[in-house]
């Protein structure tokens, strides 16, 4: 019996399940908490023990967070709620800020836990203007941040620096950028837009910018923190900024496909998000772009990550590897 137990939630999705195989290959014992239902928990590794549960359910976590005396637990909280729909503030609220506060309790009723890393997001840091490179930040005013999935983050982060503060919490937090890469059996938002591309599905872009990091990179970073991180700090988990253009070309010469050939002006692309939320908002359906999803692309993504490398040994590579593994695991699974 190994002495230390990793508690993932989360664990079914494409961070996590990510985080549960590279602890697994350097012999770890892992301890899955997944969401009933959930078809992509058929992908996880046998080895892994797993828990199924809601994170809203406080009485679900308690069989995740208990192991046998001597035994010892370190817990990576992934599990979160992810989408740029307005109309789920309330799920985001009660998954992303509820969910986080019953797993910051159970790590404290359980002495044996011996540290939670947060898996946060880079957009519960507020924006600086262009030019500026974005750090770590203790705490944040929820009115610095767009968009109620990362105040939803923003409002959990704070929570578990309080409880560092304030109740002994042994607890760092991890910021990721954009994930992307092979794996994403749940074919996320990023995913679906390189089969659209490849595809052939997609007549226009917009002519914006993001920090996108291959989920490989994230999963190491996240369990270096487990190992390394120091508690009570904050990490950026990120990457350089690379245009949408410049992102299709490498794409296109990866798969072999047309690159998108037209890419709409960012001031184009928010008069058409408010016009289709409008439209939305009579219709009750989601509408195909959101001026949340648009801002994502103008805002500054200038992310600096120079303290993970320097306190976790955390690197990245090139994002033209990335796509031509995800593209590979495409072809593979038949998705393209």
């Amino acid at each position: 019996m190994k002495n230390v137990v990793y508690l993932v939630t989360g664990a079914a999705g494409f961070l996590g399940s990510n985080i549960c195989a590279q602890l697994l290959e350097r012999g770890e014992r892992v301890r899955a908490f997944v969401l009933e239902g959930d078809k992509s928990a058929q992908y996880l590794p046998e080895e892994v023990e797993i828990v199924y549960g809601n994170l809203c359910d406080k009485a679900s976590l308690k069989p995740f967070f208990t192991v046998e005396e001597g035994v010892t637990t370190v817990c990576i909280h992934v599990a979160s709620m992810v989408t740029v729909n307005p109309y789920y503030r309330k799920a985001l609220l009660d998954v992303n800020v509820g969910g986080t506060a019953n797993i910051i309790d159970l790590c404290l009723e359980h002495e044996e836990c011996q540290k939670l890393v947060y898996v946060s997001s880079t957009g519960a840091i507020p924006e600086l203007p262009h030019g500026q490179r974005i750090t770590e930040v203790e705490e944040v005013n929820l009115d610095q941040v767009e968009g109620w999935y990362s105040k939803s983050k923003a409002m959990a982060t704070n929570n578990v620096y309080t409880a560092i503060r304030e109740r002994g919490l042994k607890a760092c937090v991890v910021y990721p950028t954009g994930i992307m890469g092979p794996n994403d059996y749940a074919l996320s938002e990023t995913t679906s837009t390189i089969i659209k591309i490849i595809k052939g599905e997609m007549p226009a872009g917009i002519d914006g910018s993001f920090n996108m990091v291959d989920v490989r990179d994230l999963a190491a970073g996240c369990i270096a923190a487990a190992d390394k991180g120091r508690i009570g700090e904050g990490y950026i988990l990120g990457n350089e900024v690379i245009r949408f253009k410049t992102m299709s070309k490498i794409i296109s010469q990866e798969a072999g496909c047309k690159p998108v050939k037209f890419f709409l002006p960012i001031w184009a692309a928010e008069m058409i998000a408010r016009s289709m939320e409008r439209k939305a908002a009579k219709t009750g359906k989601m509408p195909l772009m959101t001026t949340f999803s648009v801002y994502n692309l103008k805002r500054n993504n200038e992310f600096d990550y120079s303290k993970a490398v320097r306190e976790l040994g955390y690197s990245t590579r090139p994002l033209d590897v990335t796509l031509r593994d995800q593209i590979k695991w495409l072809k593979e699974n038949n998705l393209i």
